[in-house]
């Protein structure tokens, strides 16, 4: 028997309908099914084509994707930079080990951020990393346990992040990345992540270019992921889940080359949640994306009209969370769950370094 991640609970949650309770995403997944190291050959991954009407599934590989796309749609892809924001250091008076996540910059110096162990990084609390050559003072203490922390060091910010910090890889992921690189996209661009769109780490250099020379446009949007990736719903009622807050940008041409596409009745396929999260995030109620840069706590669910997708390339998501969630809005729960069912049973390799869907 494999050991599994979650165990069912009994019952359902009185008063909650079905589609809204958050074990109804529960799934039974093997430990080993995990990913705990990226496909080499980016494109070579496996994938599962879903037909979100029908539920009809079909099993293929990741470069396949471009006999599903036609000229004159839209690829949206999330160009974000997942930076090594993940910093050990120890705290000044007492000398014990601290970590800090980096989460959202809110000035130049100043983060909010996720520390470890809270308890001991009050206000006023001064850690320091590496020889010393970067220190931290803890500002405040904000929503969630979060802290603001600002920041002192001489020379470039990204060259002393580059040399003290460290990829911070989910918390499911126990081997240590041989390669960084694996852990970004091909067209990263931005740095600010905490962590990576990861659908678009299956695409390379020569597929997109493929995928060009089709007919298909590709549209460039900006979501810095945050916290909200990992942190699990912990309310039994998931529109009581609250998500934390995320900043994006889409460029006047992203816009513009979204729109253009609806118009032409073509359809809009995001890279990822992320992308679907950024579009869906800048879209009016007519559904015509609004360029400009913004803060999103957008969550997804079931009865979620969507007003811009209309295909989502998405990796497997872990059980009972938003993002499992949102492919059930898109798809339907039944369908999502049974593609998952059948995931599982064919040894696909879910979450971020894992096999990829195509819900079409």
């Amino acid at each position: 028997m494999s050991e599994n991640i979650l165990s069912e609970g009994d019952g359902r949650v009185a008063g909650v309908p079905v589609g809204h309770a958050t074990k109804d995403y529960y799934f039974d997944l093997p430990k080993e099914l995990i990913a705990q190291d990226p496909c080499m050959q980016r494109d070579n991954c496996r994938l599962l084509v879903i037909d979100r009407k029908t539920g009809a599934l079909e099993h293929k590989v990741f470069h396949d994707i471009i006999d599903y796309l036609e000229p004159g749609e839209t690829l949206v892809l999330n160009n974000t930079k997942v930076i090594p924001a993940r910093l050990l250091g120890t705290k000044v008076d007492t000398g014990a080990n601290v970590e800090i996540l980096l989460l959202q910059r809110k000035t130049d110096d100043v983060w909010e951020t996720l520390v470890r162990p809270g308890k001991k990084l009050r206000p006023g609390a001064k850690v320091t990393f590496g020889d010393g050559s970067l220190t931290a003072e803890i500002l405040d203490v904000v929503d969630d346990g979060n802290r603001l922390v600002k920041f002192h060091y001489e020379g470039i910010w990204e060259e002393v992040l580059d040399r003290l910090g460290e990829m911070p890889l989910p918390p499911y992921i126990t081997h240590k990345l041989k390669d960084p690189s694996m852990y970004n996209t091909v067209y990263a661009k931005y740095d600010g992540s905490a962590a990576a769109p990861t659908a678009g780490l299956h695409f390379t250099e020569e597929l997109l270019q493929r995928i060009q020379d089709k007919g298909v446009n590709l549209a460039y949007v900006t979501l810095h992921v945050g916290l909200g990736t990992f942190r699990p719903v912990k309310v039994d009622d998931v529109t009581k889940h609250h998500m934390h807050t995320e900043w994006y940008n889409v460029s006047p041409a992203a816009a513009d080359l979204i729109n253009k596409t609806h118009a032409n009745g073509k359809r809009v396929i995001c890279v990822g949640t992320t992308s679907c999260r950024t579009v869906e995030s800048a879209a009016d109620e007519n559904g015509i994306v609004q360029a400009g840069a913004d803060n999103t706590s957008i969550f997804i669910y079931p009865g979620y009209k969507f007003k811009v997708m209309d295909g989502l390339i998405t990796n497997f998501h872990l059980p009972e969370s938003t993002l499992i969630m949102l492919v059930s809005a898109f798809a339907s729960r039944e369908i999502i769950l049974n593609a998952y069912k059948e995931a599982v049973k064919d040894k696909y390799r879910f979450f971020s370094f894992g096999d990829a869907c195509f819900i079409k």
